[in-house]
């Protein structure tokens, strides 16, 4: 892998996980919330056989549960706009080195006539 390369790849990541970092702060943040927070009820519930009483404990599980859910939303963001980012960088790195190939083929043809 050329040097060239590796820095296209890199840039591309990097603006992926922003855009990720975006997509999360829009779209991701409330799902975090819900998914941890009705997750962590639900597995105090069963946990407790019943109906959950609204205690300190109770609370603080809760509150460490929308963390747990904000966390995993916001990893997930992160890694698939990495990912995302990526793939672009390499599709925009394999084609400009076509097109460099094709450009230096047709300088030497034209050289040699």
């Amino acid at each position: 892998m050329t040097e060239e390369t590796r820095k296209t790849l890199q840039t591309g990541r990097k603006m992926g996980a922003i855009v990720g970092g975006i997509f999360f702060l829009i779209f991701g943040i409330v799902p975090g919330f819900y998914f941890g927070s009705y997750g962590t009820l639900i597995l105090l519930s069963q946990l407790m056989g019943g109906p959950v009483e609204p205690g300190l404990i109770t609370r603080a599980l809760v509150v460490m549960g929308i963390l747990l859910g904000l966390f995993c939303a916001g990893a997930v963001s992160l890694v698939l706009g990495s990912l995302a980012g990526t793939a672009i960088a390499y599709a925009t790195d394999a084609a400009t080195t076509a097109v460099k190939g094709k450009s230096m083929e047709a300088k030497a043809a034209v050289r040699n006539d």
